[in-house]
C-alpha cells in the first residue's frame, strides 16, 4: 500500500514523499543528532573535527557526488552510466549530459532536482545556474533513432535548465506546477510507447528488452514514466514491469501532477535485434536474464491451469495413462492467415503426428493473453511458423528447444538477422528452411522466370517497401511435404534425446 507523507521545512518548498509498506517502496532518509563522548582525548578529537569540517566545505560538492555514488552503490545501482550512456559516465549532481553516439537510440541522464512538466513536454532540473549552460536538450525516448519517417510520429521531451534560486522567470502556473505533488526517492526512467507498438515484434525489440538492459541495475527501486501511454499496452505488459519495478507506470501527458526525482534516464538503451550484449551490461546479464524475468512474469498466472491440467491427466483410464508413460514431444505450429499463410497446414499437422509429435496449432491474434501463448510454448519441444512478427515469441521458448523458421523467399536476411541470429544467442537448436520457389505461391503467379522469383534480391535491395509489398504481403506458402520431413525428423529425434537427458 502506498502511503503519502507530507514533509515541510523552513525556507523549502513542499514535498510529497511517497513510501511503500514492507520496505517495498521509495527509502526515506532520516538525519539523527548525536554528541561525542567525552574522553581523555577530547582535545585531539577535536582538532580531527575541525579539519574534517574544513574539508568537507571546501569539497562539498565533490563530496556530495561520491555519497550519493556510494548509496547507489550500496542499494545495487552500480555505476550504471558507463553502460547506459558512456560519454555521460561522470555526469556530477546538477547536470544534464546527452549521450547521441548510438546509432539506435539516444539517452540522456539528468542528476539532481528532476521535476516533469507533461504541459510543455517539458522535464526541468533545478540547480545553480552559475557558470552552467541554459541550452535545453532536446530527445526522443524511442529505439530507433535512424528511421526518420517512425521518429517523425514519436513525441519530444524538452530537458530544461531552471535556477534554483531565481524563479522569477517562470509563470504563475508553470510555477506552481513546478511544486512537487509527488516524491521518489529512486532514480526514473522515461520512454516512449510510440512509433511502431502494436506491432509484437518492436514492442519487445524497441521496448520491453531496451527497458531491462536501461533498469535492470536498479533491482525494481525505479519509476517508468510512459511517454504517449496506451493502457492496453500497460494491460498487456503489466506482469513483466512489475518484475523491473516496485511502482506502477506514470503516465507523462495523463498525470498532470509534478513528478520529483533525484536522478533520471531518458530513452532507453538498445544492444541489436531481440538480445542482450553481457558485454555490454552491468553484472554481464544476458538474454537468458531476461528469459527469466518472463518466467517470473507469467509462472504465478500459469500455475492454476497447469495444476488442473495435471487433475486431468491423473484422471485418464487405465490405457491413456500407459499411452501418456511414452512421452511424445510437443510441437507447436504457429499459424498465420492472409499472408504467409501455410497453405497445407493440415498435411502438415498429419504428417508431425505421423513421425510422432504431439501437435498443437497456436493462432495467435492482438487480444491473446502473452500468458496462455507463453504457456503454451514454455512446454512445448519444437515451434514452427513461418517468418513474421508472431517469431518473436521464440523468447517464450526453454534452451534448447528446436525452433523451425520457414523461410519464404525474399525474406532470408531478415528471417536470419530478427529471428535466426537471436534465437541460436538463446541456445535454441533453430533450423531456418528456405523454401524452393515451387513452394511460394508467387511462383505460380509470375512464373518461374520472373525476376520476382529467379532474382529476389533485385527487388529487396531496392528497399523494406518492395519486400513488404511483394514477398510479405502477397506470398503464402505450400509445404514440399517430402522435402519438410528431413528438419521434422532432425527436430523429433533431437526433442527425444534431450528428454531423455532430462529424464
Amino acid at each position: 500500500m502506498v502511503q503519502y507523507k507530507r514533509l515541510i521545512k523552513k525556507g523549502e518548498k513542499l514535498r510529497l514523499s511517497v513510501k511503500e509498506e514492507g520496505g517495498s517502496g521509495a527509502n526515506v532518509v532520516a538525519v539523527s543528532g548525536g554528541g561525542y563522548a567525552k574522553t581523555t582525548k577530547q582535545k585531539i578529537l577535536f582538532i580531527i573535527f575541525l579539519s574534517l569540517l574544513s574539508c568537507c566545505y571546501i569539497f562539498s560538492f565533490s563530496s556530495f557526488s561520491l555519497l550519493d555514488a556510494f548509496s547507489r552503490e550500496s542499494k545495487g545501482f552500480g555505476p550504471y552510466e558507463l553502460f547506459i550512456a558512456p560519454l555521460c559516465s561522470r555526469t556530477s549532481n546538477g547536470t544534464i549530459c546527452c549521450d547521441r553516439t548510438g546509432f539506435r537510440s539516444d539517452v540522456c541522464i539528468m542528476k539532481g532536482d528532476v521535476r516533469t512538466h507533461s504541459v510543455s513536454s517539458s522535464v526541468f532540473l533545478f540547480t545553480s545556474l552559475n557558470n552552467k549552460t541554459k541550452i535545453t536538450k532536446k530527445i526522443k525516448p524511442y529505439t530507433r533513432k535512424w528511421e526518420t519517417s517512425v521518429m517523425q510520429t514519436v513525441q519530444q521531451l524538452n530537458l530544461v535548465y531552471r535556477d534554483e534560486k531565481n524563479n522569477s522567470l517562470v509563470s504563475v502556473d508553470e510555477h506552481n506546477n513546478n511544486i512537487c505533488d509527488v516524491f521518489y526517492n529512486v532514480p526514473v526512467v522515461f520512454f516512449s510507447t510510440g512509433g511502431y507498438t502494436g506491432n509484437v515484434y518492436h514492442e519487445f525489440n524497441d521496448g520491453i528488452i531496451p527497458l531491462f538492459i536501461t533498469s535492470h541495475h536498479f533491482n525494481k527501486k525505479v519509476v517508468f514514466v510512459i511517454v504517449e501511454y496506451h493502457s492496453w499496452w500497460v494491460m498487456k505488459y503489466g506482469d513483466i514491469v512489475s518484475k523491473l519495478s516496485d511502482y506502477p507506470p506514470v503516465d507523462f501527458n495523463g498525470d498532470k501532477r509534478t513528478h520529483c526525482f533525484k536522478e533520471a534516464i531518458v530513452g532507453l538503451k538498445i544492444h541489436d535485434e531481440l538480445t542482450v550484449d553481457s558485454s555490454l551490461m552491468f553484472g554481464n546479464k544476458t538474454i537468458l536474464d531476461f528469459r527469466n524475468v518472463l518466467d517470473q512474469a507469467y509462472w504465478p498466472r500459469i500455475r492454476g491451469l497447469i495444476q488442473e491440467e495435471e487433475l486431468e491427466a491423473a484422471n485418464k483410464t487405465a490405457k491413456g495413462v500407459q499411452e501418456d508413460s511414452f512421452k511424445k514431444p510437443k510441437m507447436v505450429i504457429l499459424s498465420r492467415n492472409g499472408s504467409r499463410e501455410i497453405l497445407n497446414e493440415s498435411l502438415l499437422v498429419a504428417l508431425a503426428e505421423e513421425i510422432g509429435f504431439i501437435v498443437h496449432v497456436l493462432r495467435p491474434d492482438k487480444t491473446t493473453e502473452l500468458a496462455k501463448i507463453y504457456k503454451c510454448l514454455n512446454s512445448s519441444d519444437v515451434m514452427i511458423g513461418v517468418h513474421g512478427a508472431a517469431m518473436t515469441h521464440f523468447l517464450f521458448l526453454k534452451p534448447k528447444t528446436v525452433f523451425i523458421q520457414i523461410i519464404p523467399i525474399g525474406t532470408e536476411w531478415a528471417a536470419e538477422t530478427y529471428y535466426g541470429k537471436p534465437a541460436k544467442k538463446m541456445r535454441l537448436k533453430y533450423i531456418g528452411y528456405k523454401i524452393k520457389p515451387k513452394e511460394s505461391s508467387l511462383y505460380d503467379e509470375y512464373g518461374k522466370d520472373d525476376p520476382i522469383i529467379r532474382d529476389p534480391k533485385s527487388f529487396t535491395q531496392k528497399g523494406w517497401d518492395y519486400t513488404k509489398k511483394i514477398y510479405l504481403e502477397r506470398q503464402n506458402v505450400k509445404l514440399d511435404l517430402k522435402r519438410f520431413r528431413k528438419p521434422l525428423s532432425r527436430a523429433y529425434d533431437f526433442s527425444m534425446k534431450a528428454n531423455w537427458t532430462v529424464v
